[in-house]
């Protein structure tokens, strides 16, 4: 499969441009795969290399080089690059220019929430323009407000870009704040509040949704409607975190052409050889198609 649907798109382009138009394209083109990119020391120990801002450079470069044209999008986890101060982050920018260059979407997974002038700030470095570290979408966290984080939707909005607000996380605290709430949970408000902002989309929107890929039946007991927000759902959680092609298609029955599946250590365990990796990400496209 044909890489797809890569570079950001500036304001004024062609609706085609537009961050869920282009992740539509790629993912029709290389399927509903996003592959993170987690240099975890114990990962990088794994494919022989050393703990430092050089070896998650390389190691970042190696994930690109093998999954460019398998993956609809690439998930670099900015936690694992930032511990290492401004040489981690001249990483994680040589790693966005070269999935830019390679033909392949981005998705900075950096979780930014905040308010007023610093969500402005946290927009303008992931998604403006120019910023070194513009990619073509970023996670959000929403607990501070949804609206707190109009700055970014917005942004991306006019950049041609795309955010991933958390919906529905798969890790057991998650529940003490999202299930809150009863018929009106907090889940189901934010869910809604994406929903809003997505309506006038044609088929994707540009405000996407993290849906983790364990939370079972979890979007029908908090009466949510996944298939009506028009998002993009990252489901993380396969294959490392025991979920597979076959429970997505299950628990996302209604709403599987919106499922961009996310799976991270399952594939990177199989590097560091180029064509091991290429082989793994292809065999879990693949096992998501046959499901889907």
């Amino acid at each position: 499969m044909a890489s797809a649907g890569a570079g950001h798109a500036a304001a004024g382009n062609t609706e085609m441009d537009h961050f869920g138009n282009r992740l539509r394209v790629a993912m029709e083109a290389n399927g509903p795969l996003c592959v993170g990119i987690d240099p975890h020391p114990s990962l990088l120990a794994s494919w022989g290399l050393e703990d430092s801002a050089d070896a998650v450079r390389r190691f970042s470069l190696g994930v690109i080089e093998a999954v460019a044209g398998t993956a609809a999008i690439l998930k670099p986890q900015v936690a694992l690059y930032e511990r290492f101060g401004s040489a981690g982050f001249a990483a994680l920018e040589e790693t966005l220019a070269a999935a830019r260059d390679a033909g392949v979407l981005t998705l900075a997974d950096a979780k930014r929430g905040d308010i007023g002038s610093t969500m402005v700030a946290y927009a303008n470095a992931w998604l403006a323009d120019g910023s070194p570290l513009a990619a073509d979408a970023v996670t959000l966290s929403p607990y501070l407000g949804y609206e707190s984080l109009r700055p970014a939707i917005d942004l991306a909005g006019q950049t041609g870009r795309g955010v991933f607000v958390l919906g529905l996380t798969s890790n057991p605290e998650g529940q003490s704040v999202q299930h809150v709430g009863g018929a009106a949970s907090v889940a189901k408000r934010i869910i809604d509040a994406v929903a809003q902002d997505n309506a006038h989309a044609a088929d994707l929107g540009h405000v996407g949704l993290v849906i983790g890929a364990t939370v079972g039946n979890a979007p029908q007991r908090l009466g949510i409607d996944l298939s009506a927000t028009k998002a993009a759902l990252l489901t993380p959680g396969l294959g490392a975190q025991g979920a597979t092609a076959g429970d997505l298609a299950n628990s996302f029955a209604s709403s599987h052409r919106q499922v961009l599946a996310s799976s991270s250590r399952d594939i990177l365990r199989a590097g560091p050889g180029v064509q091991a990796l290429r082989d793994k990400a292809r065999m879990v496209r693949d096992e998501l198609l046959a499901a889907g």
